[in-house]
């Protein structure tokens, strides 16, 4: 199988991302590895999608460090779509939404091409381009989600804020990572036309009842087609403590991983949510949740399956792959 991994940019690239666990799993299980960055992508004269690729070297790697250097360190080459089996989505549009915003959409508009000419897209570039903002979130169900109101208007988030305790959380729409998280209580009340504004410069503001469970942390749990990923009685997931004094939970802002207690209540959220995101073709997610509340589904790029895969010892990257090679086959039956 030939499987090319679509990425915002080959060399940002880190051992410890997601991306780099699927890729070298895909490599070890035999399979033929492409890195592309979105600016890679192209259009063909003979009507293909394709572009310029980093192919992992045909040969074993000790680690993920030495693995993710060579992919860096290989020569682009021409591919197209007649030559692809598989192609991953795990480029974050976020990521590119103030240095590259020609960059946010070109795998999911690439990645439809390359799926109508016959090659897996995962996840489905289609229902990407749907959720390419928080506003997917509003359409699981009620029970699943927190108070929420989305808007551009400073009364509404007042209006909201003293409705819920004088304790909420204020996001931007679009965004990924924990970037312009913010708290918003008593202390912090004066400064809220002006955190609304620095949002707002990007888009709606996404306001949320806060949920005290947060101190806490959070749970960053992986579905496949709708289903946990559970190795050995262990789930693909992590218990995500934010470091003092800070309120996100993201591991590349301080947070640490530790391993997650799978309560009722989370197998009740994965089977209230887990049908949606299999109808809607979304292939690899991570759900984020807190106490009894789904914060987040992530449906780009969810990392933190090396943490998980480490915790517990368990390799979590093998039913993916085993995955893809089934869709491909099912597509060439």
């Amino acid at each position: 199988m030939k499987i090319v991994f679509v990425v915002n940019q080959v060399h940002k690239e880190t051992p410890d991302y997601t991306t780099t666990g699927l890729a070298l799993q895909a490599h070890k299980m035999g399979h033929e590895v492409y890195y592309m960055g979105v600016g890679d992508l192209a259009y063909l004269a003979n009507e293909q999608m394709g572009g310029l690729v980093r192919k992992a070297p045909d040969r074993q790697f000790r680690s993920a460090e030495t693995f993710i250097d060579a992919i860096k360190q290989a020569e682009k080459t021409p591919i197209q779509t007649s030559g692809i089996d598989a192609i991953l989505l795990r480029n974050d549009p976020s990521a590119d939404l103030e240095k590259r915003p020609w960059a946010q959409h070109a795998g999911i508009v690439f990645g439809q091409l390359a799926q109508k000419q016959g090659v897996v897209v995962l996840n489905d570039p289609t229902a990407l381009s749907q959720a390419s903002n928080k506003l997917y979130f509003q359409y699981f169900p009620k029970e699943v989600r927190p108070a929420t109101i989305i808007t551009r208007s400073v009364v509404d988030i007042e209006t909201f804020y003293k409705t819920n305790g004088h304790k909420i959380i204020l996001k931007p729409l679009q965004g990924s990572g924990g970037r312009n998280v913010f708290l918003m209580n008593k202390q912090e009340a004066k400064n809220m036309n002006q955190i609304v504004d620095a949002i707002c410069r990007d888009g709606f503001v996404v306001a949320q009842e806060y949920l005290p469970a947060a101190s806490k942390g959070d749970i960053r749990l992986f579905l496949l087609d709708g289903e946990p990923i559970i190795v050995n009685g262990h789930y693909a997931a992590i218990h995500r403590q934010q470091k003092k004094g800070e309120i996100r939970s993201n591991i590349h802002q301080g947070g640490k991983a530790g391993k997650a207690r799978i309560t009722k209540r989370i197998k009740e959220i994965i089977d209230l949510v887990g049908p949606k995101l299999k109808a809607d073709g979304m292939f690899l997610t991570g759900l984020d949740i807190v106490g009894d509340k789904l914060m987040e589904v992530n449906v780009f790029s969810p990392g933190g399956l090396v943490h998980a895969s480490e915790l517990y010892g368990e390799d979590f990257y093998t039913p993916v792959i085993t995955a893809v090679e089934r869709k491909v086959a099912l597509l060439n039956s």
